[in-house]
């Protein structure tokens, strides 16, 4: 059966930069042995697949696997997933106001708003269908440090320290003190499972107060061996779980406050993503991804 594909370069605006997705349409009837082997042919970061939803309510229903595993969640698919979906069914919808479209994922629902900017390039922004949470002790600062190539003295600025956080997929977050360092990281397998060894998948999310571009408000990278991915341009769902992190160490305060997150640059991929707290009486009451996407490619699978 001949299934529809597309690719989809993710938080970027320029294709050929961001984070490449590959979402497959038409997938009723595939099993996940199936998707997997097909995620594993694309060999991104993460392939989506399309299915019927389960409430007709709902727009569609995604599962979305990396290379090696699924995921019950992941920032970068969705925002993918429902720019391609408002382009192929609402386009014209687009050119005058905003569209909802609900993805059912193994999280839960997720409710994305996609329209088109000033500039004409689709974008999505979708609201957490899980806030994050702490999930689990950090292991010792040495450790991270040789898992990561770095020096002790490299991690950690301010009020922040690692730590672990998940709004459905786990991360552990460090904080790194400058750009020189972010480019020195190199994770070392060797050293890993005595860093992160704890964590069922390993990811590791990097972050720094310094930036390349003056008007962004941290600069990221993220490693996921566990995943079967050495380094992602842009990880959507560690920005999603990064909420907790800026809750917890930097004491936000009440009201609706906007990060921009810059990944990717040091793959020659640059990408941008955009968190939105807000907050109330201390407490996350909701929060939100957002991002552009732009569609590189459209093929058939002959499978």
């Amino acid at each position: 059966m001949a299934r529809r594909f597309h690719t989809l370069d993710v938080f970027t605006k320029s294709p050929l930069t961001g984070n490449p997705l590959a979402v497959v349409r038409d997938c009723d009837g595939l099993d996940e042995a199936q998707m997997q082997a097909i995620a594993r042919e694309f060999n991104l970061s993460e392939t989506v697949f399309l299915l019927s939803p389960c409430d007709p309510v709902n727009t569609a229903r995604a599962r979305i696997f990396t290379p090696i595993r699924e995921l019950p969640f992941a920032g970068h698919p969705t925002i993918g997933a429902a720019v391609l979906i408002g382009l192929s069914e609402a386009q014209s919808f687009m050119r005058t106001q905003d569209i909802l479209i609900v993805i059912e994922e193994q999280v839960g629902p997720v409710a994305c708003t996609v329209g088109f900017d000033k500039q004409g390039v689709a974008r999505a922004r979708f609201t957490l269908p899980k806030l994050p949470e702490t999930a689990g002790m950090v292991g010792e600062i040495l450790f991270i440090a040789q898992a990561l190539g770095l020096a002790e003295s490299d991690i950690g600025f301010g009020s922040h320290v690692p730590c672990i956080f998940s709004a459905g997929n786990p991360f552990c977050f460090v904080p790194v003190a400058s750009l020189e360092a972010m480019a020195r990281a190199k994770p070392d397998a060797s050293a890993w499972k005595a860093a992160f060894g704890q964590m069922e998948r390993g990811a590791c999310y990097l972050y720094t107060r310094e930036t390349v571009q003056s008007d962004h408000h941290f600069h990221a990278r993220a490693f996921a061996p566990g995943l079967g991915i050495h380094e992602d341009p842009a990880t959507g769902s560690a920005v999603a779980a990064f909420a907790g992190v800026l809750m917890a160490q930097d004491k936000i305060t009440d009201g609706s406050h906007v990060f921009v997150i810059e990944q990717g640059y040091e793959m020659g991929r640059p990408s941008l993503i955009s968190l939105r707290l807000d907050v109330a009486e201390g407490k996350l009451m909701e929060a939100s991804i957002g991002g552009s996407a732009v569609l590189v490619q459209d093929g058939t699978l002959n499978l």
